[in-house]
């Protein structure tokens, strides 16, 4: 898989979870690593059976311990688990003894200065990193912090001095602030693909949320005022027909004459909702996407060519799947809509997007409302749907000049 690839399979809707299955797979195979290190350090080293046998059993222990530890951590970090102190403990513990462990093996001349450097190195530098995300950085960082001194000490009283011990002092400063480092960027990597995620959502709610407040202000312009003249005109006729007035005739007819100019005018503000000119719908598309982070890319086409009712048909598709987009895909990063002709009497529309569920979406009435109108002019629609990626093509025969 290319990069390109890797990073669209995170924009998908289960994009944060699999990156923070990437995480723990990375550590994982950290932890692998170490157990790899620990066994080649038996094997060159020729100790005895004693030595082998207690070093792989805490080194194993230990990575599987780094593992769960890490994943814990992680969660915390997140904001979805408990702060993991049990493991923590647990983890420092095994630290502790192998530590321990590597002195008596180098005081009782089980092994050589050389070997302890590298055993505390691995061993500090695998450690750092899981108590510093799951306990802050704070408490992390000091008690890694005092780990690493006491264990170094305890090699130096062991018997580690002169190149070796300065050797394992310049290394474990390098090192294991390295690793809590790199393990503090993994967490902050996962929490920062989730929160963009997160906003991302939030843009598409925003953006849907503000065309239906800009079609409220258009009807609350249109009939606010003529529905207050309507009800101020009744209550008047009202009044005057009790009284017996003619009058109230005329009042009844000026409200008659207002209720027949409001019907005029809401189907005006519907009209331009359901007949907008197709570039104008494509350029409210793609503003509504990139306000929520899409990337929209648009060919135009013969757009200006067709004739009026198939770009209004049209702009109905491109409205729908706009709102399909926003809706059904909250983790799509792209979007292309392209007008083209299908031979010299069809003309075809291509709207594609990635970030679509695994499991395909049920028949809506969106859908089932364009095909409808576009039988009307002859038209078909088709929708694709496989591997994240959503494709919608809507057909529509017209004829050069009519």
């Amino acid at each position: 898989m290319s990069v390109e690839e890797w990073v669209e399979r995170l924009g998908g809707p289960d994009g944060p979870s699999r990156y923070r299955r990437y995480a723990v797979s990375s550590v994982g195979f950290m932890s692998f690593c170490e157990v790899g290190l620990w066994t080649i350090w038996v094997v060159r080293g020729g100790f005895g059976p004693l030595v082998t046998a207690t070093v792989m059993v805490l080194g194993v222990a230990h990575a599987g311990l780094q593992l769960l530890l890490w994943r814990s951590a992680l969660y915390h970090y997140l904001s979805l688990g408990p702060r993991p102190h049990g493991p923590a403990a647990v983890y420092t513990a095994v630290t502790a003894a192998m530590a321990a462990w590597g002195c008596v093996m180098l005081s009782s001349g089980r092994i050589e200065n050389g070997d302890l450097t590298a055993y505390m190195l691995w061993l500090l530098m695998f450690y750092a990193g899981p108590p510093v995300l799951g306990l802050g950085l704070r408490a992390g960082a000091a008690l890694v912090a005092v780990l690493s001194v006491a264990s170094v000490a305890g090699a130096a009283v062991a018997g580690l001095s002169g190149e070796t011990l300065i050797l394992l002092i310049g290394a474990t400063a390098v090192m294991v602030p390295f690793m809590a480092t790199a393990s503090l960027a993994s967490g902050w990597g996962v929490r920062l693909v989730e929160e963009l995620v997160a906003a991302r959502e939030t843009q598409a709610r925003l953006a849907v949320a503000e065309e239906r407040l800009r079609f409220g202000r258009d009807l609350h312009d249109v009939l606010g005022r003529n529905l207050a003249v309507v009800a101020l005109k009744g209550e008047l006729a009202a009044q005057l027909a009790r009284r017996g007035r003619p009058e109230a005739v005329e009042h009844m007819e000026e409200v008659q004459r207002i209720a027949r100019e409001s019907q005029r005018e809401i189907r005006s503000v519907v009209r331009g909702y359901r007949t907008a000119d197709l570039h104008t719908e494509l350029a409210g598309a793609r503003s509504v996407l990139e306000a929520a982070g899409i990337d929209c890319r648009i060919e135009y086409g013969p757009a200006a060519r067709l004739p009026t009712d198939v770009q209004s048909a049209l702009g109905w598709v491109v409205r729908e799947a706009t709102t399909n987009v926003l809706r059904h895909a909250p983790g799509a990063s792209r979007c292309t809509m392209a007008l083209r002709t299908a031979g010299p009497t069809t003309a075809l529309l291509v709207m594609e997007n990635d970030g679509a569920p695994d499991e395909e979406p049920g028949t809506g009435t969106g859908l089932s409302g364009l095909r409808e109108r576009l039988t009307g002019l002859n038209g078909t629609l088709a929708v694709e749907h496989s591997g994240g990626t959503f494709r919608l093509t809507a057909r529509i025969p017209w004829e050069e000049g009519a």
